[in-house]
């Protein structure tokens, strides 16, 4: 049965923009869609896939390696550049959607020891995850707040970084891991950590319709499409085909599209004036601002681009307690742009030109303020008579030494008591300050400070007060010795990797065919 069209879906305007600016350019980051039970959030992102334009992968390779520029590292490599070989055939396939699902285990996510080929032909060899598999691909993680945390952490970092690095089992493999990340939740099950919320790159809220007309249009499309699915997608074909042109075109575009110096200010001015953590909210904007000004195929980003790609950035990234509500007040953001202006409106009549040489040669003149010889900006405040600072407006230093000295010494501590290397006893606090406190004194130093080990007897299975070697579910890792006395729960992997190197040698099973690959 074929999806439910993309082109079909009936409102959710800003879910289905933040999913197209993901395809158009993936270093956006992904979206983290949010929304009650029923709001039709895994209808949307399933139906993604098939608008997204298809790929090129070299036929033989597991990883989908691009056959213009062939990953060096892929372990099915290495690919000639040259698509006229004719052992490495170029195949064209459409863009996978790969779920994850919330049961998923470490092994199935990033890969793990080929156990087939290992019995059967004792090769130690890598058997590829859903990463290998989503890779130039959508990747839809349902349920992502009930997820393991450790599997999220997993997977962000190789959506963040696009190479999924697995060292476990005795195999060390690297490949590339670029996809478009999209999850979905209902935060009635629960939020994510902050952390991982920064890691999205957009968030859409989405809800039911409220109006009656639009709610009867969305359940008379729904019947229609289970009713008779091929014919219902047969109908929004030339939509589909039409939306996928687009998707191609921008992403041919995006290279093209220019951040004037103006805009970029503006983006670092609305994201600070939100109070947003670290600087991935103005990289991520500053993404999502190219990707819609291609989208809308123009060649340079505007502030209309910059308050559309906001909107989607930073609600997410609101966040400062745990109970604390994500979202983005319209009129806050408005606010905020209007005050970032008077960041951009240097020059007269508002306009910033990013070619300026004398604002590049000193950047804090075009702000108003003197520069010294190093460029930095003379903000020491006035003196308590109104004069200039505390070297005076003729710079001559007079009073320097007081304020210096209130200023500069800790609150409860005594300056005439610290002991200075650079300040003459001349420069200390006047007499009579702190009166009445302990004097300091200097402490000498001590011996080297050695920490004392702390044993608790019969703890564990060892002698009494150490620790004993660990013992798993699976067994405990021994060698390939049987060990005396009564046999214990033998480790899989460890087993394994013992004997098969022997299993060739053996003569038990000859070399075939396994998972669809000669071994």
């Amino acid at each position: 049965m074929p999806p439910f069209p993309f082109t079909a879906i009936v409102g959710m305007d800003d879910l289905r923009l933040a999913l197209i600016l993901n395809a158009v350019s993936p270093q956006v980051g992904g979206v983290l869609v949010r929304g009650g039970k029923g709001t039709a959030k895994s209808t949307a992102v399933r139906a993604l896939a098939a608008v997204l334009p298809p790929v090129d992968v070299v036929a033989d390779c597991r990883f989908s390696c691009d056959p213009g520029s062939p990953a060096e590292d892929c372990p099915d490599g290495p690919h000639p550049a040259s698509t006229a070989r004719r052992d490495h055939p170029v195949q064209r396939r459409p863009t996978r959607l790969c779920e994850l699902p919330v049961g998923a285990t470490e092994d199935r996510l990033v890969g793990s020891l080929d156990l087939g080929r290992a019995l059967t032909a004792g090769v130690v060899a890598f058997e590829p995850g859903l990463l290998a598999a989503a890779h130039r691909g959508v990747l839809y993680v349902d349920e992502v707040n009930l997820l393991h945390d450790h599997l999220v952490d997993l997977l962000l970092d190789a959506a963040a970084l696009g190479v999924a690095h697995v060292e476990r089992d005795a195999v060390s493999v690297r490949h590339a891991a670029r996809f478009l990340l999209v999850g979905t939740m209902n935060p009635e099950e629960g939020e994510l950590r902050p952390q991982l919320l920064d890691r999205f790159g957009l968030t859409v809220q989405v809800a039911a319709p409220r109006e009656a007309a639009a709610r009867a249009e969305v359940v008379r499309r729904r019947l229609a499409f289970d009713a008779a699915p091929d014919a219902f997608a047969a109908g929004y074909a030339e939509a589909q085909r039409a939306l996928s042109a687009r998707i191609a075109a921008a992403r041919a575009a995006l290279p093209a599209v220019r951040l004037p110096d103006r805009e970029l200010v503006r983006i670092a001015a609305v994201c600070a004036a939100f109070e947003v953590d670290g600087l991935r909210a103005d990289l991520v904007t500053a993404r999502a601002a190219v990707a819609h000004a291609a989208w809308e195929g123009r060649t340079e980003v505007t502030e209309a681009d910059v308050r559309i790609a906001a909107a989607l950035a930073l609600p997410h990234r609101r966040r400062r307690n745990p109970f604390d509500e994500p979202g983005l007040d319209p009129d806050q953001l408005d606010a905020a742009l209007d005050a970032a202006r008077e960041h951009t409106a240097e020059e007269p009549g508002g306009e910033h030109r990013a070619d300026d040489p004398a604002r590049d040669a000193n950047p804090d003149a075009a702000a108003g303020g003197p520069a010294g010889p190093a460029g930095e900006r003379d903000v020491s405040p006035p003196g308590p008579d109104g004069s200039d600072g505390p070297d005076g407006p003729d710079g001559s230093g007079g009073g320097a030494s007081a304020g210096a000295a209130e200023h500069d010494t800790p609150v409860g501590d005594d300056a005439s008591d610290r002991p200075t290397r650079d300040a003459p006893p001349a420069t200390a606090a006047p007499a009579g300050a702190n009166r009445g406190a302990a004097p300091s004194r200097v402490v000498a130093p001590a011996e080297t400070f050695r920490a004392r080990r702390l044993e608790v007897p019969g703890v564990g299975r060892g002698v009494p007060g150490r620790r004993s070697r660990a013992v798993t579910g699976a067994g405990a890792v021994v060698g390939a010795d049987v060990p005396a006395g009564r046999p214990r729960d033998l480790h899989i992997v460890a087993t394994m990797l013992a004997a098969a190197p022997h299993q060739a040698a053996r003569g038990g099973v000859a070399p075939g065919w396994c998972c669809g690959r000669p071994t």
